[in-house]
């Protein structure tokens, strides 16, 4: 069992995390961050980690298959039984769906066929392969301006502005917890998406756009693009 005392402490220890895109560096480093998380119980920092390197998916290879991604996700998820944090990874596998259909059609394949993605979207991207948004207007609102953002071949900005829809949906859920394991879990994401903003410039985004819009044309390797982003 936590203590509650014990991360009232920890999380009010932890400097503001609401500067993204305007502190040039994460507000603070790696190392003092797990020093601080070494108030975590055992089995709660296995739930972070659990959390952090499924979102991180730097451990992905561009050639790990729809099958492999969906093995890491359930396997996770059995790991991960808090509610709040079960619909972070949905949404955010959701979120790396859905732009890595607009990169695949962007790229000029048909419609994908069979087990080709991961989430709840899948379907739907499908039967609305030729819409802009894939009739998800009203359930990713943010999607209309990624598919601009691509269509302009401007993989900068749409890296900040996945950012930004990734760090807006961690502060809806944030607002429901302040001095739990949620409210901690949630703090070292916003911390990732700080380091990984501040690590980023113009000359990788677009390597990674060059890569990825030659990669697009497998099964469906886009999926691992947005690695660094989200």
């Amino acid at each position: 069992m936590s203590d509650p005392d014990a991360y009232v402490a920890l999380v009010a220890s932890l400097p503001s995390s609401e500067r993204l895109f305007v502190a040039k560096q994460p507000p603070l480093s790696r190392e003092r961050l797990e020093r601080r998380l070494r108030a975590l119980t055992a089995e709660d920092h296995a739930v972070l980690d659990r959390v952090e390197n499924l979102l991180s998916w730097s451990s992905y290879a561009m050639s790990d298959d729809v099958e492999t991604m969906q093995a890491r996700v359930t396997t996770a998820l059995a790991g991960v039984p808090q509610p709040t944090l079960r619909a972070i990874i949905g949404e955010r596998v959701d979120m790396r769906t859905a732009i890595a259909a607009l990169r695949m059609r962007a790229s000029g394949p048909s419609a994908p066929s069979g087990t080709w993605g991961l989430g709840r979207w899948t379907r739907t991207i499908a039967a609305n392969w030729q819409d802009p948004t894939f009739r998800l207007d009203a359930s990713l609102p943010w999607l209309a301006e990624a598919h601009r953002l691509i269509e302009a071949r401007d993989p900068l900005e749409l890296q900040r502005h996945i950012l930004g829809v990734s760090f807006r949906h961690l502060q809806r859920h944030a607002a429901k917890h302040q001095f739990d394991l949620e409210a901690v879990v949630i703090y070292v994401l916003k911390w990732n998406i700080f380091d990984r903003w501040s690590k980023s410039n113009a000359e990788t985004a677009a390597r990674r756009f060059a890569d990825l819009s030659t990669a697009a044309l497998s099964d469906f390797p886009d999926l691992t693009f947005e690695r660094e982003a989200i």
